[in-house]
């Protein structure tokens, strides 16, 4: 009998038995192995359709001529230019395999069994992920308006609560707080629990007025902010992300930072695309377009959208989604459905190049039956 398939019953630790894991997009491969289509269109992850600036795309290169040498296992450079780009000690960074890294590493370092941890409904699917890896209780507040009600939140808050986590811009809705009240909340949470502000999309809000947490970190030493270099910086296959907190936690969390954990391409081409001002730009003037055609291309459908701030629109099917991302899907065209958010009959969809949105609401409709000949799908 193959090793293999010979029985094997392990005994894992109890919270990770009953552990769903993190779901990703499909990626075009799959979609070409399972249908045999070419040329098809990914809209599923919240990737940056431009991919990297040149300046970022250099510097993989020339550092990918050392791939026998291991990575500078402190990310000084990286470090040095984050802390120069926002303004802060290099004491107070924490590099990651991109910002999901960050997120664990909180919940490694600040939660334990016998802790609490509060998120919002229709959340991020990692943060659930990571406080149940580490056998500390969820604790689940109402979503409003499809996005995190803060009053609901603070009710959840006690003497055991170890981590509060908040997206802003929040995926998969694209939802968004303001400054005011979002600041009173984490001014409200006790001393000894960490704030975890998820600002992945932050640099798609062309809004003066949107919040910054950075802006806060002095005022907040519980207060940690995590971004990423998957999303506007076009960085997705790197996985490069990062924290910005007090030099304490940052120092708690490097004690549990696996080394190594930002390879030395991945380091170059995140310090190279940081000071990429002009691709930045590019990348969020596309993104604004084309929220705008999918906006009304949507509506123009009779869908219902939920506003967003970040780089992907979620619409309202009027039933469930499961069906349409299967036609979808057979039209060469790859979305998002979002039924484990909570959200059975909503689709997310990323916002890609001006001829990507453009196929994908013409075989939205013909799944829809919007179009004449189109198929009609049936809840």
């Amino acid at each position: 009998m193959s090793p293999t398939k010979a029985p094997f019953q392990p005994t894992p630790a109890p919270q990770i038995a009953a552990l769903n894991p993190y779901v990703p997009g499909k990626p075009i491969s799959e979609l070409e192995r399972e249908l045999g289509i070419r040329e098809s269109v990914k809209l599923a992850s919240n990737e940056n359709p431009l991919g990297p600036g040149e300046k970022a795309r250099a510097a993989y290169a020339q550092a990918a001529m050392e791939l026998g040498r291991y990575p500078d296992g402190g990310g000084f450079a990286l470090r040095q230019a984050l802390a120069r780009h926002h303004g802060v000690d290099a004491e107070m960074v924490t590099i990651g395999n991109g910002s999901n890294d960050v997120l664990d590493l909180v919940a490694r370092t600040f939660l334990h069994p016998g802790r609490e941890s509060v998120f919002s409904q229709h959340a991020f699917a990692v943060y659930p992920i990571a406080i149940q890896a580490v056998g500390a209780t969820p604790q689940v507040a109402p979503a409003l308006d499809h996005g995190h009600d803060l009053d609901a939140m603070a009710t959840l808050v006690n003497e055991k609560t170890g981590v509060v986590w908040i997206a802003n811009p929040n995926n998969p809705t694209g939802t968004w707080l303001t400054a005011e009240p979002l600041k009173d909340f984490i001014a409200s949470l006790p001393k000894t629990c960490i704030c975890v502000l998820d600002e992945a999309y932050i640099e798609y809000v062309s809004d003066p007025d949107f919040p910054n947490g950075v802006a806060w970190l002095d005022d907040f030493p519980n207060l940690i902010v995590t971004r990423t270099f998957s999303k506007i910086h076009g960085l997705a296959a790197l996985r490069v992300g990062y924290g910005l907190s007090h030099p304490r936690a940052a120092e708690l969390m490097n004690r549990v930072r696996h080394p190594f954990n930002v390879n030395a391409p991945a380091q170059a081409a995140a310090v190279a695309a940081l000071e990429d001002q002009d691709h930045i730009a590019r990348s969020a003037e596309l993104n604004r377009v084309g929220l705008a055609q999918f906006s009304g291309g949507l509506q123009a459908l009779g869908l219902e959208i939920i506003p967003s701030l970040g780089n992907f629109v979620t619409v309202d099917l009027g039933r469930p989604a499961g069906p349409v991302d299967q036609a979808l899907l057979r039209e060469g065209v790859i979305c998002r459905p979002v039924a484990n958010y909570g959200l059975p009959n909503h689709l997310r969809i990323s916002i890609g190049l001006e001829t990507e949105n453009a196929r994908c609401l013409a075989a939205l409709g013909k799944v829809l039956g919007k179009e004449p000949g189109g198929e009609v799908l049936t809840a």
